[in-house]
């Protein structure tokens, strides 16, 4: 039987996401439906008696607070209060203390898997003809992001080591696997930035499983390993990747497929400290790679030769200008995290405990899928793709209509949603693909100096000199 108390605060989700994020109209059918989130929280969440802080209207305020421009707990919890008072709810506490406990109580789990579950009904909507030859493309890169510091932070991500300690921020390490159709995040993985085991490789190895069969993965030479490969290979799945600075390069040799494209057989390296024996020995003791030189020729570039190095051999089925083509998209990766870490404010996390910090980038992620569903939605509906469309625009445009929808009657939000939708799919980006900027900034920074001594040194050396 269905909780009465379940279904209202499932309501009040919808209401809030309406008033504070976007209409759920526009993401409620194929995203996140109100049985499935139902569901999702009865699984995820135990059975909770909070009066104000239920979890799902934490949830909501949680997310909005990451979309808002403004990331503080006071602007969150002052618009859930504007909300509550424009129904005729009960006043609730200024004070931020009881949402920063409610939102310390969500599972951990709750937001990567709504991230994820997300990601998986956008990719199972995808047409075809947004695919490269019939196939999934993954972008792989990794980044960082900076968080307070605290002592807590510290000790689960600790600052580079190049930094004097009390004057540097705790940095994590993320690597993320990114849809090449849609920009959307699968999956994505968290770590220290130093010590063993803690690289993109390693990062990057536990995300394996959410790999398919036939997906082809994009990434830069940072992942051109034999072990890579070999792992990759084993579960169905290719890779395209730039050439590893330390492995030579001789097109004399190998099988000849083409003018600087060829085939040529790796012998497997030794053991690596992190592998175990058994996995050792199901590595194969050679593999055949595809290589091919790739020359750019556009002026300003700073790469003028690059090779590109694939487990997709058949040069029939796949050229060479097409592997050159596809290689050039990788570098939307790049701009994808861009668009989480600026354009969302994922650079700088504002939590002060590891947890509360992976549910913060988590919930980044999620918003992040749920603008590119939108703009998923309305490039399939007015017959563009996916990557032509603004991220930031999209984001934009769902501002700009909530006020009109939030008020909007039942009958009149499916024509605005629609209007919303056809008007998203002319925020087109700029068609440049040999656009070059020397990587250099205008405006100037602040003349202050930079840190050299913790904070509370620093104090006292001034309050002893008078």
């Amino acid at each position: 039987m269905t909780d009465p108390n379940q279904q209202t605060d499932t309501a009040q989700f919808r209401s809030l996401l309406r008033s504070f994020a976007f209409d759920p109209g526009l993401i409620a059918d194929h995203l996140l439906g109100q049985e499935h989130l139902a569901r999702v929280i009865d699984q995820e969440i135990p059975r909770a008696h909070a009066r104000i802080f239920t979890p799902l209207i934490t949830l909501a305020t949680f997310l909005a607070q990451i979309l808002s421009d403004d990331h503080s707990c006071q602007a969150a919890l002052d618009r859930l209060l504007a909300w509550r008072a424009a129904r005729g709810l009960p006043p609730a506490s200024t004070d931020t203390g009881g949402y920063c406990k409610a939102r310390q109580r969500l599972p951990e789990t709750i937001l990567p898997r709504l991230a994820r579950e997300t990601a998986d009904r956008i990719g199972d909507q995808v047409p075809e003809t947004w695919l490269w030859q019939g196939r999934r493309v993954i972008l792989v890169d990794g980044s960082a992001v900076s968080m307070p510091d605290t002592a807590e932070n510290q000790a689960a991500y600790p600052q580079p080591s190049i930094q004097k300690a009390g004057c540097g921020f705790p940095v994590a390490r993320i690597v993320v696997l990114i849809a090449l159709a849609t920009g959307v995040v699968l999956d994505a993985a968290i770590g220290r930035c130093g010590g063993k085991l803690t690289g993109e490789s390693t990062l990057l190895r536990g995300l394996h499983e959410r790999l398919k069969q036939d997906d082809i993965v994009l990434a830069d030479r940072y992942y051109c390993s034999y072990f890579e490969v070999a792992l990759l290979k084993a579960q169905g799945v290719d890779l395209v990747t730039r050439q590893n600075v330390g492995r030579t390069v001789d097109f004399r040799r190998g099988r000849r497929l083409g003018k600087d494209d060829h085939l040529v057989e790796w012998a497997r390296p030794q053991r690596a400290s992190w592998m175990d024996k058994g996995v050792y020995a199901t590595i194969p003791e050679t593999l055949t790679a595809r290589e091919l030189r790739v020359r750019v020729g556009q002026r300003g570039f700073r790469t003028r030769v690059l090779i590109v190095v694939t487990t997709l051999l058949e040069a029939g089925s796949f050229s060479h200008a097409e592997l050159a083509g596809l290689y050039r998209a990788r570098w939307h990766v790049e701009l994808d995290l861009r668009s989480i870490k600026l354009t969302l404010q994922m650079d700088v996390l504002r939590c002060k405990t590891p947890e509360m910090v992976r549910k913060e980038l988590w919930g980044h992620l999620l918003i992040s899928n749920l603008i590119r569903g939108v703009m998923a939605e309305s490039a399939r509906r007015h017959g563009v793709l996916p990557r032509r469309l603004s991220f930031q625009g999209a984001r934009q445009m769902l501002e700009g209509f909530r006020a009109e929808l939030n008020g909007a009657s039942p009958e009149a939000v499916e024509g605005l949603i629609a209007a919303q939708l056809r008007m998203m799919s002319k925020l087109t980006v700029g068609g440049r693909p040999d656009r070059y900027e020397p990587r250099v900034r205008k405006r100037r920074a602040k003349a202050y100096p930079l840190m050299q001594m913790p904070r509370k040194r620093s104090k006292k050396l001034m309050a002893k000199a008078g």
